[in-house]
């Protein structure tokens, strides 16, 4: 053990970097490559990158598909940054806005040879930090570490990384307190914070539930609009408040409140998403021409905190399928399904016929 940051609190403050604008460097098999979010580039720094080499610009091959780009690599395509490509050109690839006013971005030149595993590492990060997953990328020569310590950039090590960004971080239970709520009196919150420094998630526990029956359990995605503004477009705020009101009248359950806006890709980018959704597209549809698959959540956050809580199996208050699934993957009984049909508005019919039409959910 040292004082030094450990690989997964390293790959957090690459997260970090990468909102800022700040380059991070990524060392693989005696090489080394430097990466930026293409979504905030600014000029100067745009310049010092061409400075260093050739900049390959990274996209999924969502967002390829969309720019009618064939993704050679299969999950990504990587691009040729033309000599006249400017920080606009390069932000208006990676994100769609202007896709509808601005149809032809190219030619492209798409790269074939090398490997893509340094693109695909980079594009995973930017994903996880809630940035558009586009990134513009430069090989080094050498490892990168005197590139690194001489300009103070995060220097990850590809392999140390990729275990980090497929595995879910322990969580530590930090604080938990009575909190008399509308729906319950007998209302308690638990914060939980996972040991890589990422974002906080909640339990708030109705009632005392017996750790050794089936929970009522709620997993609720964390929506801004819909729980805290009231927003019509989705059925959130309602299925958040009718889940609750459900346990309140059984007497005990647990509702997890997990900071993953937007199915995972973050609040900007949702916003992006409800933008596209004003041009016509659907919520999937929208994702896609964004870079981001149907649903990014990782739920083995929620089987982490209700095993940490003394729970096992569970009654789950869901419409959606695919949580069971991934609940009892990660070795969670669930026992009963309990629907939550509640909060259709005239507004918000579309979206639920797309998630019953395209995400499988029972309506």
């Amino acid at each position: 053990m040292t004082l030094g940051p450990t690989p997964a609190e390293r790959l957090n403050r690459a997260r970090a970097d990468l909102r800022m604008g700040v380059p991070v460097v990524l060392a693989h098999a005696g090489q080394a490559t430097l990466f930026a979010a293409a979504e905030g580039i600014e000029s100067d720094r745009l310049a010092l990158i061409r400075a260093l080499g050739a900049p390959v610009l990274a996209l999924t091959a969502r967002r390829a598909e969309t720019l009618k780009v064939a993704a050679y690599d299969g999950d990504l395509v990587r691009l040729h940054l033309p000599s006249d490509a400017d920080r606009l050109w390069v932000r208006d690839m990676a994100d769609p806005s202007h896709d509808l006013a601005h149809p032809m971005k190219g030619p492209f030149r798409a790269l074939r040879e090398g490997s893509a595993a340094a693109a695909r590492t980079a594009l995973m990060i930017a994903k996880s930090a809630h940035l558009l997953p586009a990134v513009l990328l430069v090989d080094l020569p050498g490892d990168g570490a005197a590139l690194a310590q001489e300009h103070g950039l995060t220097l990850l090590d590809l392999a140390q990384t990729l275990p980090e960004l497929a595995a879910s971080s322990p969580f530590l239970p930090v604080a938990d307190a009575r909190v008399p709520i509308a729906a319950s009196q007998a209302g308690r919150v638990h914060v939980f914070r996972p040991q890589n420094g990422g974002e906080d998630h909640y339990a708030i526990e109705i009632g005392t539930p017996d750790r050794a029956a089936p929970v009522l359990a709620r997993l609720h995605s964390a929506c801004f609009t819909g729980d805290v503004l009231g927003s019509l477009k989705c059925d959130c705020g309602a299925q958040l408040d009718a889940a609750l009101r459900q346990m309140a009248t059984e007497g005990s359950g647990v509702l997890l409140y997990l900071n993953q806006e937007g199915r995972g890709i973050g609040l900007a980018n949702k916003m992006r998403a409800y933008s596209l959704q004003d041009q016509g597209f659907d919520t999937v549809e929208a994702n896609h021409r964004l870079g981001f698959e149907d649903d990014e959540r990782d739920f083995r956050i929620a089987a982490e905190i209700l095993k940490k809580m003394g729970f096992s199996a569970v009654r789950l208050l869901t419409n959606n399928p695919a949580k069971i699934d991934m609940m009892r993957a990660t070795g969670i009984d669930v026992t009963q399904r309990v629907a939550l049909r509640v909060g259709k508005t005239g507004q918000n019919a579309a979206y639920l016929a797309t998630k019953a039409a395209k995400s499988g959910h029972i309506l």
